[in-house]
């Protein structure tokens, strides 16, 4: 039993070897091989919670910053706005029709998790580049279809989880940042903790994101805490 709790284990581990031996002995107390199990009153240790990896503004002005030269980058950089400015998961971009974006409300409507519908706002940048795709190159993506999605492939079909990653990735590699560390959902990430530490109520940012449950919404809190203790640890003279 000691060794599950060494120092080479960390808490997954643990959890696992844990049940391992559990089961075991849940064998031989059905079989009739013992009278008890020593591990009947043992619990496993809680895992530690994983903040995601979240970029800083000047991080995400960074990426903003790409000047688009053709038609594919002026597409991808509207979908890379977009992503910064409402929050949306990749799930809920790739569905987006034309019709569900507003520019004269700055704002989309959006089928989330569940099924759910909600209004997500979107900021100037974004609307503005939204406007600029719609009424001046998104035909020529089009290819003379019938097909409705707002973002469309050089081919004229609706966008893929996996091109989103690629184009995330390939701007990011583009301006200098770190491509390992960033995702689609790095940008979700970004969005929240970014909107927090700027003094957004949690009850909004958590109907932006679409969560069921707030607890799922109150990890940015945490990740906003620790940027702000980096920021004091970073400028206070004393620190």
């Amino acid at each position: 039993i000691g060794n599950l709790y060494s120092l080479d284990n960390n808490p997954r581990s643990i959890q696992r070897h844990l049940s391992s031996a559990k089961g075991f002995f849940r064998f031989l107390k059905k079989n009739n091989l013992i009278d008890s199990s020593p591990f009947e009153l043992i619990s496993a240790p809680k895992s530690p919670k994983n903040l995601p990896e979240v970029l800083s503004p000047e991080n995400v002005e960074q990426l903003l910053n790409f000047k688009p030269s053709n038609l594919v980058e002026i597409r991808d950089m509207a979908i890379v706005e977009l992503m910064y400015s409402s929050g949306l998961r990749v799930s809920e971009i790739i569905s987006l029709k034309v019709f569900n974006l507003s520019i004269i409300n700055n704002s989309v409507r959006v089928i989330g998790k569940g099924n759910k519908e909600r209004i997500v706002p979107v900021n100037d940048y974004a609307s503005r580049m939204l406007k600029d795709y719609l009424e001046n190159y998104r035909n020529f993506f089009l290819k003379n279809s019938l097909n409705d999605y707002l973002f469309l492939t050089s081919r004229g079909k609706p966008m893929t989880r996996h091109a989103f990653w690629h184009i995330v990735k390939k701007y990011s590699k583009k301006v200098g940042l770190d491509v390992q560390k960033l995702s689609p959902h790095v940008l979700r990430h970004a969005f929240a903790t970014h909107m927090i530490n700027n003094g957004a109520d949690l009850r909004v940012v958590q109907m932006l994101l679409g969560h069921a449950d707030i607890s799922t919404t109150q990890v940015y809190t945490h990740i906003a805490k620790r940027e702000l203790k980096e920021i004091h640890n970073k400028h206070h003279p004393r620190s």
